[in-house]
């Protein structure tokens, strides 16, 4: 027969972005384990990968994610709650991935978003949407809950506007999306590409070490309490890059006025 259609399309470029398209469009690219588990070997290989500075995921066809594949719902619904266990296991697995990557993350958001599409959103670090997505957290419609992705959704999104959501899983437009903070930009469809172009420009001048210590950073303090041992170590770690090669070599570059080495842009 033909040849099967690969579910995912991966990307490096030589300047150091990667692109990670879902290409799934006859489904509304939504996920099912095999796609999980294709999607979670990827964005570790991409972590571990020297040549990779910033990762866009992006979606082909009009829809960037519809959350759970339909027949795999159909699937699991005559599984076992072990069973059961293992696959949410497996998801929970993904958006922890995505959420720790080293890496910047940007989310392209050119369509729907259901369900678990919208966790793949909150783990990503910046999300630009097209004024043509929708959003909707609808377990709740299926008798279902947002279980595995409600630790990144509610750290989005924060409680209160979790809690409308998540209960009334009605949809809602970029702009409502914007302003709850589950996205951080809204463009017109013919300026998505421009607009993540852009973001991906910026993040590529960036000191690469730096940016994953600011991410680690960002995970370490959200939810502490400021306390003296807390701001210590806040105090400790910019200590630690400022003697570093990277460090070193910025600060080196900013007063010299020149790109530092390790800029790709």
């Amino acid at each position: 027969g033909p040849m099967t259609k690969n579910p995912l399309i991966v990307d490096v470029a030589a300047d150091g972005r990667a692109t990670v398209t879902l290409n799934r469009p006859d489904v509304h690219n939504a996920f099912d384990d095999k796609l999980i588990a294709l999607l979670t070997r990827e964005f570790d290989d991409l972590d571990r990968n020297p040549n990779v500075g910033v990762v866009v995921l992006a979606a082909a066809g009009k829809s960037f994610c519809a959350g759970a594949d339909l027949k795999w719902m159909r699937r699991m619904a005559e599984y076992s709650e072990a069973e059961n266990q293992a696959d949410a296991e497996a998801l929970a697995a993904l958006m922890k991935t995505l959420n720790r990557l080293s890496k910047p993350t940007v989310a392209e958001v050119q369509g729907a978003a259901y369900g678990g599409g919208v966790g793949l959103i909150c783990c990503c670090d910046i999300a630009i949407a097209s004024e043509a997505a929708v959003f909707s957290i609808s377990e709740v419609k299926l008798g279902l809950i947002p279980s595995v992705i409600s630790p990144y959704v509610v750290a989005v999104i924060g409680e209160r506007q979790a809690r409308r959501y998540a209960l009334g899983a009605e949809t809602f437009d970029a702009i409502e999306a914007k302003r709850i903070g589950l996205v951080h930009e809204v463009t017109t469809a013919e300026d998505l590409q421009t607009a993540v172009e852009a973001m991906v420009e910026a993040l590529l001048t960036n000191g690469p070490a730096a940016m994953a210590e600011t991410k680690d950073q960002i995970a370490g303090v959200a939810n502490h309490p400021v306390d003296d041992r807390l701001i210590a170590a806040t105090a400790a770690r910019i200590a630690r890059i400022r003697v570093s090669d990277e460090g070193r070599e910025g600060v080196a570059a900013f007063l010299e006025k020149r790109k530092p080495g390790w800029a790709r842009k």
